[in-house]
C-alpha cells in the first residue's frame, strides 16, 4: 500500500461522476475537515491485510498531533493497483481502525473528485510510506521483535529490565530504535558544521538529498574511500564494477526490487523499458556471481565495488549528509560454503569494522539482530563478539526470519538530536543465493546453494563524514577541542608568518614538511589567524617568526604532545608517526590562503 500525507488547514472535496463499474454507492457526495491529515491511498494487489497501513497512519497522525484523519482513495500512487472489491475492502478496514482513536472521514471509492487542500507546510507536513501489508502468520498478525542488552559475561537481559547505569548512549540508542521515528523536527549539529568547514552543502539544482561535495570534503571521502578499500582487498576481495541503472522487469531482479519500491529512481530507456537507479550494489554483484563458475575451492569469494548508490529516500527523513539519496558505500559480499564458514567470515569482518572505527575515532553502539532460531545455536559465537567490543550491545530478537538475514550487525551512531544512524555492518543472507540462483560446486560434484554475506566495513562514506563531525560537535558542547583524525584532516599542518618578509622562508619550510601544508599569509593580524586555523581544527599550528629562523618551533597542537619544542626532523617524524598505516593526499587547494575562493 502507498500513501502520501498532507497535513491540511483544510480538506474539501466534491463526488462529481462514477469512474470505475465498482465504484461505492454514496449518498453525500460533497465532504470537508479542518486541521486533518489527509491519507491519499493506493492499495496495491500484493496487500493482503490492512493493519500495518493503519499503524503507519496513527504513527504519522501522532508525529503532527492530528485528530481529524481524511483517508482518499488515490489511484495514482502505484501502477500495480489491487482489483476494486479488494480495495474498497481494505479501506474499510483501515477506515475501522482508525474510528476507534479518531476523527475519521473517507472520500468515496471509484469517482471521479474534485478536491482544495491547503497544506500545513511545516517539515513535517507533506510524507510519504509504502507499507508491506502482508499476512506474517495466522490471523494478520506481523511478527514483533524482542529488545535485549547481551553483556560480555553473556548475559541476555530484556531491555527494560537492564541497567543502563554508566552506558547512557547505549539507552539512548535502545530508545530511538525502540520508540523513535526517523523523522528529522530539528537540524542536527552537523549541516552548520559542514558548511562552516566549507565540506559540503546541499545542491540546489539537484534533487533534494544529492550534495555538492567542496575540495576539502571531498578529500576526506576519497580518503575514507582509498582507506577501505585497501583493508577489503587485504583480506582478499575481488574488486569489480557493475551497473548503476537497471532493467525493472529483469526476470531475476523484479521480485528483489518489488520489495523497495518506495526507494528507486524510475528511469525511461530505448523502447518503453523502464529501468531504476541502483539503491545498492548488491544486485549487481548478485548477477555476475550467478554467471560464475564456482568451485567449494574458491570459498570464501569476496565481490568488492565502491559504489555510488540512490534511494529516493522519504524528505522528512533527509537531512544533512546523514541520510542521503544519492550516497557511496563500500560494498563487498562473500559467497561461503556452509553456516560454520559463514560464522568466520562474520567474525573477520566484524573485526574488520572495530578497527575502521578506531580509525575514524568514534565508539558508536552496536546492534546485533537475529533470527531467535539461530542466536540459540550460536550463542557462544555471539558472546564472543560482545567481548571483542567490550560493553554491551543491543540485541534484536525475532521468533522466526522476517527479513533475508538470519543475523545482522551494525556499529550506530547517536547524532546530536536524539537520533541514531547505522555505519558498519555485516549480515549473513540465506535467501538471495536462491533467488539468484547462486551456487558452487562441491567436493561430490553437487551443486550447492552458498550462505551470503552483506558488509560494508565502513558503512556510507558519506555517512562516516556526518558522524565524525557530529562527535566532534557534542565534544564542543561539553566544552572539548573539536578535532578531525589526523589522516583525514584537511589541511594537516598550517605555517602562519608574523610578517610579510617570513612568507618566502615559511613557502620553503611548508615544501619541506611532509603532510597536507598551507601557509596562512591573509593580511590579518596573527591572533586572528590562529583563532581561524583553530576553528578549522587544524591538528598543527606553527607562527613563524624570528625566533623560528633558527630552526626550532614551538608548535600549538590539537591533539596530545608535549613536545613544545621541535625542529623539522622531528616534525616530519611526529607526522609519520600519525599517518602510519593511513593513506595520503595532497592539499586540495592552494598553498596560499590568500588565493583561496570561499565555497559558500
Amino acid at each position: 500500500m502507498k500513501i502520501l500525507f498532507i497535513h491540511a488547514d483544510y480538506m474539501e472535496y466534491e463526488a462529481k461522476e462514477k469512474a470505475i463499474e465498482g465504484a461505492e454507492e454514496i449518498e453525500k457526495k460533497k465532504d470537508a475537515m479542518d486541521d486533518v491529515l489527509v491519507a491519499f491511498i493506493s492499495v496495491e494487489e500484493d496487500d493482503e491485510w490492512h493493519g500495518k497501513a493503519s499503524e503507519e497512519i496513527k504513527k504519522v497522525a501522532s508525529m503532527v498531533n492530528a485528530e481529524n484523519i481524511m483517508l482518499y482513495p488515490y489511484a495514482h500512487l502505484s501502477s500495480n493497483l489491487a482489483p476494486p472489491s479488494k480495495a474498497v475492502e481494505m479501506l474499510r478496514a483501515v477506515e475501522e481502525d482508525l474510528k476507534k482513536e479518531y476523527n475519521v472521514k473517507r472520500s468515496p471509492f471509484g469517482w471521479y473528485k474534485s478536491f482544495k487542500i491547503q497544506c500545513k507546510g511545516h517539515p513535517l507536513s507533506e510524507l510519504s510510506r509504502h507499507v508491506e501489508c502482508k499476512k506474517e502468520e495466522e490471523g494478520g498478525e506481523e511478527i514483533e521483535s524482542r529488545w535485549y542488552i547481551l553483556t560480555p559475561e553473556g548475559e541476555l537481559i530484556d531491555a527494560e529490565e537492564f541497567d543502563f547505569t554508566g552506558h547512557e548512549g547505549l539507552k539512548r540508542f535502545y530508545e530511538y530504535e525502540a520508540h523513535g521515528s526517523r523523522q528529522a523536527s530539528e537540524e542536527p549539529a552537523h549541516v552548520k558544521l559542514m558548511r562552516e568547514h566549507e565540506l559540503v552543502d546541499y545542491e540546489p539544482g539537484s534533487d533534494y538529498g544529492n550534495m555538492r561535495w567542496y575540495p576539502k570534503g571531498y578529500l576526506i571521502k576519497r580518503l575514507m574511500e582509498e582507506k577501505v578499500e585497501e583493508m577489503c582487498l587485504g583480506i582478499g576481495a575481488m574488486e569489480v564494477e557493475t551497473p548503476i541503472m537497471y532493467d525493472l522487469n529483469h526476470p531475476a531482479l523484479s521480485k528483489y526490487v518489488k520489495k523497495f519500491p518506495a526507494r528507486q529512481y524510475r528511469v525511461k530507456a530505448d523502447k518503453g523499458k523502464e529501468m531504476f537507479l541502483r539503491f545498492a550494489a548488491c544486485f549487481g554483484q548478485y548477477l555476475m556471481a550467478h554467471d560464475m563458475v564456482i568451485s567449494y575451492r574458491h570459498l570464501p569469494l569476496r565481490l568488492l565495488e565502491i559504489a555510488k548508490s540512490f534511494r529516493k529516500e522519504q524528505h522528512g527523513e533527509v537531512t544533512g549528509i546523514k541520510r542521503l539519496r544519492a550516497f557511496t558505500m563500500p560494498d563487498m559480499h562473500t559467497l561461503c560454503r556452509d553456516e560454520e564458514q559463514a560464522l568466520e567470515e562474520f567474525r573477520r569482518q566484524f573485526m574488520l569494522s572495530l578497527e575502521w572505527a578506531k580509525m575514524i575515532e568514534i565508539e558508536g553502539e552496536i546492534a546485533i539482530r537475529f533470527v531467535r532460531e539461530f542466536f540459540e545455536r550460536n550463542r557462544e559465537f555471539a558472546v564472543e563478539l560482545v567481548k571483542a567490543w567490550g560493553k554491551p550491545v543491543l540485541v534484536e530478537m525475532w521468533e522466526k526470519r522476517y527479513f533475508y538475514f538470519v543475523m545482522k550487525f551494525e556499529i550506530n551512531m547517536n547524532d546530536s538530536v536524539g537520533k541514531a544512524f547505522a555505519l558498519s555492518t555485516v549480515q549473513i543472507d540465506v535467501e538471495n543465493p536462491y533467488s539468484f540462483d547462486i551456487t558452487y560446486v562441491d567436493e561430490d560434484n553437487n551443486r550447492k546453494y552458498p550462505y551470503l554475506l552483506h558488509a560494508s566495513i565502513s558503512g556510507g562514506v558519506d555517512r562516516n563524514v556526518c558522524a565524525i563531525l557530529e562527535k566532534e560537535a557534542m565534544k564542543m558542547e561539553r566544552g572539548e577541542k573539536a578535532s578531525y583524525p589526523f589522516w583525514l584532516a584537511p589541511t594537516q599542518v598550517r605555517i602562519i608568518p608574523v610578517r610579510n618578509e617570513f612568507l618566502e622562508e615559511c613557502i620553503e619550510l611548508a615544501k619541506k614538511i611532509k603532510a597536507r601544508v598551507d601557509v596562512d599569509d591573509r593580511d590579518e593580524s596573527v591572533s586572528k589567524r590562529i583563532r581561524e586555523a583553530e576553528k578549522e581544527w587544524v591538528p598543527i599550528i606553527i607562527v613563524y617568526g624570528d625566533n623560528e629562523r633558527n630552526g626550532v618551533f614551538r608548535p600549538r597542537y590539537r591533539f596530545e604532545c608535549d613536545e613544545n619544542e621541535i625542529n623539522l626532523e622531528r616534525l616530519n617524524k611526529i607526522i609519520e608517526e600519525k599517518m602510519e598505516g593511513f593513506p595520503f593526499r595532497k592539499l586540495p587547494l592552494p598553498l596560499l590562503l590568500s588565493a583561496r575562493p570561499r565555497f559558500r
